[in-house]
């Protein structure tokens, strides 16, 4: 492994080096590079032309804004324990003037993957299930997505790989009336990282070396046509510092990078015959510099790089990371890929540009992305936009307490507290207590299961020793649109990643001890199986979903076991219902006051409601006392250390 060069790297002076190979077919086709994992991943290769393509479309299909959301850290199943979750509260800023002001004829709208990770970050779906940076996803496998590789436009050819402006020009057309959609390199590494799918039949267009003729011929045919592609540059060409064919300028680069449809990537500074034959600051100078030089000169990031002549290891491949590219290209001289074959996004794979009529009918976007139908209903179903109401129902011996309306949100405090303690300063209204926790030490926070909280933006898994026995309890999930309740799973949950897959944009979650309303209907004494006391009368704490879709938390003020009660939050109007902690640990507060007529057992979590004029639209609209000793961020205690 190459030794990281973030900070230690410096400026060597321009070098002059002659480019021996360039215009040679050598130049364009790089030896195979055999990797332990390069075909294990289900590849198609451009011989299985029999396979069934679906039906084009009759024009380009418009650009998803929401494949825009992209954040270049690695994916949340990279953190085995404790992981931040403070991505998925940021504030969408200016999406609305992202988003819908983009002309609706609009083919693509430009690369400005910085500035769309900003907007739509909240949402970002590389945060909802990503791989862990760099791999692939695996529903990006089974997708058929072409990478396209040109090199000079010009009149008239040189070599055998030259094309004319009209042989361009065709091939464009070939695209378009083939039905397929050419992409970004946002969206295709978008699409490999999460599994998310792209339009029908997908194809990204890439331009190597930085010719002359890709500024007179290929940026006015994509302008044209409205079509994007990639530019790889080495400044060493542009500098005049390398000998071979014409180069663009830097002016006619700026000219082009300030076009929507273009994105502008690396190609190293001198483009060595071979990188891998460099040594350790030859390599960081290469990948480094020419970044640097690019952003420089043109005033965008450079998110892309790929190997001159296809050559890297895994050396030269962690040089590129370490240089701080999102995704590297490659290319073979056989048995070329689609891109979800690729080893990782540091090595995505290429076709030569002869292989456009083999693909136009087996390029694929992939199957729809597992785990997002949540959110499909979460706007219909959902309504976290009313009014905080109090109301206290008495009848049949009984008497409880619902507080519905604002946005639900928990707090996991540091410790153990009185409701009223935890939610002074906050912009909460009212407050139940909330999961189970241990009692194992008085000052503990530790939870029963899994916790993520808006007050921590923190995921804290569940004590792997014990987290099976909680399987099939309620598992709360709630997002800025909506909250879904589902039977927790170990194996899949324990996990910020398991938690995003099964509702994305997840801010909040804890396991609950069981269904009191599930789908409308309150639940048989069947239902909670072994769940300990679940028959016995005593207080109860509970929150869910009223069919009005506001949320709803409260605490009866009489004994009552769980199946009484869920008849009794049924009668009510809730639709789903789940019991907190129970018995001592009942705990109901309003506008700072205690609801419940004893001093219960201090509770480390709570579920709240925020009213909507206490809610800025953030994602995570939860607001705490930054003085308040109950939330101050301190190190969380785990089970399992």
């Amino acid at each position: 492994m190459v030794k990281s060069i973030k900070n230690r790297f410096s400026i060597k002076p321009t070098r002059v080096r002659a480019l021996v190979t360039l215009g040679t077919g050598a130049f364009l086709l790089g030896a195979v590079v055999p990797l332990a994992t390069a075909l294990g991943t289900g590849a198609i290769n451009v011989s299985n032309v029999g396979l069934a393509a679906s039906p084009a479309a009759d024009q380009p299909q418009a650009l998803d804004a929401k494949l825009f959301a992209l954040m270049d850290t690695p994916g949340v199943d990279a953190f085995p324990t404790v992981v931040s979750s403070e991505r998925l509260c940021r504030r969408p800023v200016g999406l609305p003037s992202a988003v819908e002001n983009r002309p609706a004829n609009a083919l693509f709208q430009g690369a400005a993957l910085g500035t769309a990770a900003a907007t739509l970050g909240t949402e970002a779906i590389a945060q909802l299930g990503a791989e862990p940076w760099p791999g692939i996803h695996a529903q990006a496998t089974a997708a058929r997505v072409p990478v396209l590789m040109y090199h000079d436009v010009l009149t008239p050819p040189e070599v055998f790989f030259d094309l004319t402006p009209e042989d361009f020009e065709n091939h464009l057309q070939t695209i378009l009336d083939n039905g397929l959609t050419p992409i970004s390199p946002d969206q295709l590494v978008q699409h490999l990282r999460t599994g998310a799918p792209l339009p029908e039949k997908p194809v990204l267009i890439t331009l190597d070396d930085g010719y002359v003729g890709h500024y007179e011929h290929v940026l006015p045919l994509l302008q044209k046509y409205q079509v994007p592609a990639t530019f790889f540059v080495f400044p060493g060409k542009v500098d005049g510092d390398v000998a071979g064919r014409s180069t663009l300028t830097w002016a006619q680069l700026r000219t082009m990078a300030a076009e929507p449809l273009v994105t502008i990537a690396s190609h190293s500074v001198t483009h060595p015959a071979d990188l891998r034959d460099l040594s350790d600051e030859d390599l960081a100078y290469e990948v480094v510099e020419s970044k640097r030089r690019l952003e420089s000169e043109l005033g965008i990031p450079i998110r892309y790089f790929s190997y001159p002549s296809g050559h890297y290891d895994e050396r030269v491949a962690q040089a590129v990371a370490d240089a701080g590219y999102l995704a590297a290209f490659t290319m073979r001289q056989q048995d070329e890929q689609f891109a979800g074959a690729s080893e990782s996004l540091l090595a995505i794979e290429r076709f030569g540009q002869s292989s456009l009529a083999a693909l136009v009918d087996v390029a694929w976007g992939g199957p729809p992305a597992a785990g997002v139908a949540p959110v499909a209903v979460a706007d219909s179903e959902f309504n976290f936009a009313t009014p905080i109401e109090q109301q206290r129902l008495d009848g049949g011996g009984q008497s409880f307490t619902l507080i519905s309306g604002g946005h639900p949100v928990t707090i996991h405090a540091n410790s153990r507290y009185q409701l009223p303690e935890i939610l002074a300063g906050s912009n909460i209204t009212g407050a139940v207590d909330g999961g189970f926790f241990s009692l194992q030490y008085l000052d503990s926070n530790v939870m029963i299961g899994p916790v993520l909280s808006q007050s921590t933006q923190q995921f804290v898994p569940g004590y792997t020793g014990e987290i099976t026995k909680l399987n099939s309890r309620p598992l709360v999930l709630m997002a800025p649109q909506g909250v879904l309740f589902v039977p927790f799973d170990a194996a899949r949950h324990n996990t910020l990643a398991g938690l995003a897959r099964e509702l994305p944009g997840v801010t909040d979650a804890f396991v609950a001890a069981a269904w009191l309303v599930k789908d409308g209907l309150p639940q048989p004494a069947s239902s909670f199986g072994t769940l300990f006391d679940y028959d016995a009368r005593r207080h109860r704490a509970f929150w869910g979903i009223n069919t009005a879709g506001q949320p709803v938390v409260g605490v009866t003020h009489t004994i009552v076991d769980s199946v009484e009660l869920g008849k009794m939050l049924y009668q009510s109007g809730l639709r789903d219902a789940v019991m907190l902690d129970s018995g001592a640990s009942t705990s109901l507060a309003y506008q700072g006051d205690s609801l419940v007529g004893y001093i219960p057992r201090p509770v480390p979590h709570l579920v709240g409601l925020v009213p909507p004029d206490a809610n800025d639209g953030s994602p995570c609209p939860l607001v705490v006392d930054g003085e308040n000793p109950t939330t101050v961020k301190r190190e969380l205690k785990l089970r399992n250390e």
